[in-house]
């Protein structure tokens, strides 16, 4: 049996750490330079690595586009995310976590997700990276309206499907492009409003 200090766990420790040098550094000049005009050589430059281990260890551009989204829609953070949900008992509450949780991912991805939308028509790799991103977010808005539905707290005549659609609708990147883009608001803003026209569109009385 290998010890902790064995080579073998040395070099499963470098190539974990290779492996997240090369994503931040693609992550970073996604946004900073947008997915086109980022080059590998410039990846590999940044992670200090050869241009040959980017597409060893990432699988060029798209692949490492890829992986950054699905580890954001399967991490850990995530699942503390779901697993609240599917246990909230307070309806109101509920949807204010939701509005947050969207409003913090906006936050924190809307730069590269925009690169990700202009890039996406032209390489069916990119688009199939957005709609990875897009099903981790209906997933979890999904759950949100199953949720709301078994607690019994949908306003008459909605069901849980029609409910998830109305958070897509409202939540979904676009929206919040335009209304920071189009209508100049803050996230703040877009965050008290949704709060208060979700919890009217979908909760009974």
């Amino acid at each position: 049996m290998p010890t902790a200090s064995s080579p073998v766990n040395r070099r499963s420790e470098y190539a974990r750490m290779t492996r997240e040098a090369i994503l931040d550094a693609a992550r970073s000049l996604f946004i900073e330079q947008g997915y086109y005009a980022t080059k590998v050589e410039q990846i590999a430059e940044a992670a200090r690595v050869a241009p040959a281990t980017v597409y060893a260890v990432g699988g060029g551009k798209s692949g490492l586009l890829r992986t950054l989204i699905e580890t954001s829609v399967h991490s850990t953070e995530n699942g503390r995310l779901l697993a609240e949900i599917e246990t909230a008992t307070d309806p109101g509450h509920l949807i204010a976590l939701v509005v947050a949780a969207s409003r913090a991912r906006f936050g924190q991805w809307s730069t590269l997700m925009r690169q990700v939308v202009a890039a996406a028509p032209q390489e069916p790799a990119v688009r199939e990276a957005m709609e990875i991103a897009h099903d981790g977010l209906r997933n979890g808005l999904r759950v949100t309206a199953d949720r709301l539905a078994a607690l019994g707290a949908l306003r008459d005549g909605l069901d849980a499907a029609e409910a998830s659609d109305i958070l897509w609708l409202y939540l979904c990147n676009a929206a919040y492009f335009v209304r920071g883009d189009d209508l100049g608001w803050s996230l703040d803003r877009s965050e008290a409003w949704l709060t208060a026209v979700l919890r009217r569109e979908l909760l009974a009385s």
